[in-house]
Formats: C-alpha cells, structure tokens, sequence
C-alpha cells in the first residue's frame, strides 16, 4: 500500500509531539506506580501506559537467503517512519499477582548495507529494507519477596512469565539481480525480495525487581529470556526505569517515566532461497507517562 505525504509527515509528527511532552508517554513493561498504590490486598488496581521508544537496530535481516546488515539509529528511525507507530504497556494488579499486556508496532522504511556472499555474487547493492513488525506480551508475574530498608524505602521481587507473539512483514530492496530467482521485479533498476507475513510465539520467563527510593519514586529493574527454539532461537529483554509521580487528581496518579530498554531476537526458518531470518538487537530510551488506577 503507497503511503501518502500526508501519512508520513502525520507519523513524523506525531512521534515528535510524545517526545516533545516526554512526561506524556511511558516505559514499556514498567508500570511502575501501579504496585505503590495503597489499595486493599484483594482490590484490582490499574495501570496504563503510552509510551514511546526511539531505538537502535543492529543485526541482520535475511529474506529469500539474501541478507543484508542493518544499523539504525533513533534519528534515523524517526525520519524513516512510514506509519505512526502504537506502543502500549497494561498491568493489573491484585495483592502478590499482576497480568500485563505490551503492544508494540513500527513501519520503516529503512537505508541498509550489505555485504554477503550468495553464491558467486556478492550483495552490495543494497538499496534498503521495508520494515514492518508488531511485538505482542502477555503474561503475569508474582511477587515472591517484599522488605523495607532505612529512610522509608521498599523493596520487592517478582518472577514473571508469559508469551511474546511477533509479526513481520519484511522485504529488502536490491539495485541489482544477484540471481537465483525469487526476487520481484517492479521496475527497471530495483529488485525486491520480500518475505510476506511471518510471525511466532515465544515463550518467556524472567523478573523484576521494583524499588522505592521515596514516596512516589521507583525503580524498575526488569530481565527476561524467551525463545528456547519453540519459535525464535533465543532472545532476551533487559529494561531499566525510573518513575516519579506528577500528580494525583481524583484518585487518579499520573507518573512521569525514563529509562532504556533493549530486545534482542534470534529466529531463522528455511534454507536457500526460502530462508529466512531475523537477528537483530534494539536498544534505546524510552519516555512517557503511567496513568493509574
């Protein structure tokens, strides 16, 4: 589907405005007031949680056996967004158990070098990659620890686990034909190698320590492993938060959250011409803001 103008500059736009209000977005997996709100054992408490990360890519992207090397950075990832992304973190809690949900999805239209032997040809006409990937969460974690230390401060564990569903819909742009069949050939001068909809579940287990530091500020430390070649190989997802509330207006408390994340993911399937494979680390800030219930 052609993107218009209009889109792009609307998704331009829109990534900038949540940054800009930074306050106003917030930390994948973080929802870090939710846990601090005093609230009964067996009352549910909410948390939501627009957020916004600005990424590195680094790895490599394989489609039809011909691979290509990308290295983005956020700058980049923002000039190249060819739809506006959705990124959306959930949690409910209830005493010791918590259920979250996390969506994330992105639209590039990204720059790529390559440097890979197919054959006897070697791939170094890359023109780029057209990237578009939903990342799905859902799981619960459980608290198993909880203790107070000097100053008024606490400290709790969680072991969580859960599943993460992918989705891809990837294609790289070639300025030449390497040969070996497979590639479209929409008009003179580029060739395209595309996947189509590629997806899978990952399985994932992990924990989370959170930290108050004082009253209405906490630190989330978040580390997981998944894959285990159910559908990916492996990967892992490290997140490191700081949250401090804004205001509280009828009930409601509204966090202001910074951090850095990073995901990285190792699936392959095929071989050949039907290979297809996706390696690749993201790692880079995330801002925004958790609204609690």
């Amino acid at each position: 589907m052609a993107v218009t103008q209009a889109e792009y500059c609307f998704a331009k736009l829109t990534l900038r405005f949540l940054i800009a209000i930074g306050m106003m977005l917030g930390a994948a997996a973080t929802a870090a007031s939710a846990e601090d709100t005093v609230a009964p054992a067996d009352k549910w408490t909410l948390s939501f949680t627009p957020y916004g990360w600005l990424p590195f890519l680094n790895g490599d992207q394989t489609v039809k056996g011909r691979t290509v090397s990308i290295d983005v950075n956020p700058i980049e990832v923002l000039e190249h967004l060819e739809r506006a992304p959705w990124m959306s973190y959930a949690e409910a809690r209830r005493g010791p158990l918590a259920l979250y949900n996390d969506v994330f999805y992105g639209n590039l239209g990204i720059d790529a070098s390559a440097a890979r032997t197919f054959g006897s040809a070697t791939l170094s006409a890359s023109l780029g990659v057209d990237f578009e990937q939903a990342i799905v969460e859902v799981g619960g974690a459980y608290e198993i620890a909880k203790w107070r230390s000097g100053g008024g401060s606490r400290t709790a564990i969680d072991i969580l686990g859960g599943a993460r569903y992918w989705y891809q819909d990837m294609a790289i742009n070639l300025a030449i034909d390497v040969g070996g069949g497979g590639l479209i050939n929409p008009r003179p001068g580029l060739f395209i190698a595309r996947a189509g909809s590629v997806d899978w579940v990952d399985p994932v287990i992990g924990g989370r320590i959170r930290h108050q530091l004082a009253h209405g500020q906490d630190l989330v430390l978040r580390a997981d492993i998944g894959g285990f070649d159910v559908g990916s190989q492996f990967s892992w997802n490290a997140l490191a938060a700081y949250s401090w509330d804004i205001a509280v207006r009828e009930g409601v408390t509204y966090s202001g959250v910074l951090g850095y994340r990073a995901l990285d993911v190792d699936y392959e399937q095929g071989s050949g011409l039907n290979k297809y494979e996706y390696d690749v680390l993201m790692h880079g800030p995330i801002v925004g803001l958790t609204v609690g219930f």
